[in-house]
């Protein structure tokens, strides 16, 4: 087992360096899992409050699954989540009648879930997966959905996605949400008057992370909106919408670059609501 990652006084994970270039998927999977790990922490004294113990948020504009309806009448359905984190959405399902199998990379994400599944409750089944490679089998699942999980972080969105198609019943739904695309070229910052282009959007080569020894510790992978149309119809699902969430009124949550005067603005988070024919 690999050392765990030297912390930052922030509590996150300490980066040695910060870059742009390929990164295999693999290499993908393994820096994340111990990124998270490492993060889960800090990640959800910082963020735990806001997510809640069992409630479906989409995104930082604030968008809830209770007013969205996305995903449609979730009671007696067999729902996947991918990139469950603590699985607050995964028991917010449980809570309206689902039977839920919540997926994340993480162990140390899931630890936490698995108390929040003791202290309220609500127990969705937890498990520890790659969605390139889903442990379920074909068709068994009615619905799925990712509420800013693994996408973002995958290497092969195409093939994840394909996966997430593989375990769907014909005529099921796959809902996801993902950082917005426009995002991007943008600084990593809630002020407006950051909103200069200091990158192109066009450029996909990832956002790497390394330790002091040159090792990747982070990634995060870049698609425009085109990329990701293209990789749902690629994976079999017609793109029933693109939601791009507004603010909320009133909402005051500052989230990383996610900000009420930057979401007054910009979109910060894109919705893929994807259904498999048949």
């Amino acid at each position: 087992m690999p050392a765990p990652l030297p912390l930052a006084s922030d509590g996150y994970p300490l980066a040695g360096g910060v870059e742009r270039r390929a990164v295999a998927e693999q290499e993908s999977v393994r820096a994340n899992r111990g990124w998270w790990d490492a993060a889960a922490p800090a990640y959800l004294a910082e963020h735990g409050a806001d997510l809640g113990d069992a409630d479906f948020l989409w995104g930082p504009e604030g968008l809830r699954e209770s007013e969205a309806g996305l995903l449609g009448d979730v009671a007696g359905r067999r729902v996947l989540e991918v990139g469950c984190g603590s699985a607050p959405c995964a028991r917010w399902l449980v809570s309206a009648g689902a039977q839920v199998v919540a997926l994340d990379l993480s162990a140390g994400m899931l630890a936490r879930a698995a108390e929040l599944n003791g202290t309220t409750g609500l127990a969705p089944t937890l498990l520890q997966a790659d969605v390139g490679a889903l442990p379920l089998a074909s068709g068994s699942v009615d619905l799925a959905c990712s509420a800013f999980g693994g996408l973002p972080f995958v290497a092969d969105a195409r093939g994840a996605l394909r996966e997430v198609a593989r375990v769907l019943r014909p005529g099921g739904r796959f809902v996801a949400s993902v950082n917005h695309p426009l995002r991007w070229p943008f600084p990593d910052s809630p002020d407006p008057a950051d909103l200069t282009v200091v990158g192109s959007y066009f450029d996909r080569t990832p956002y790497v992370e390394t330790d002091g020894a040159g090792t990747v510790v982070y990634v995060e992978h870049h698609r425009t909106v085109g990329d990701w149309v293209r990789d749902v119809v690629g994976a079999g699902f017609v793109l029933t919408d693109l939601v791009e969430p507004e603010w909320t009124p009133g909402r005051t949550e500052t989230w990383g670059q996610w900000s009420a005067a930057r979401g007054a603005l910009v979109p910060g988070t894109l919705v893929l609501v994807c259904d498999l024919p048949g």
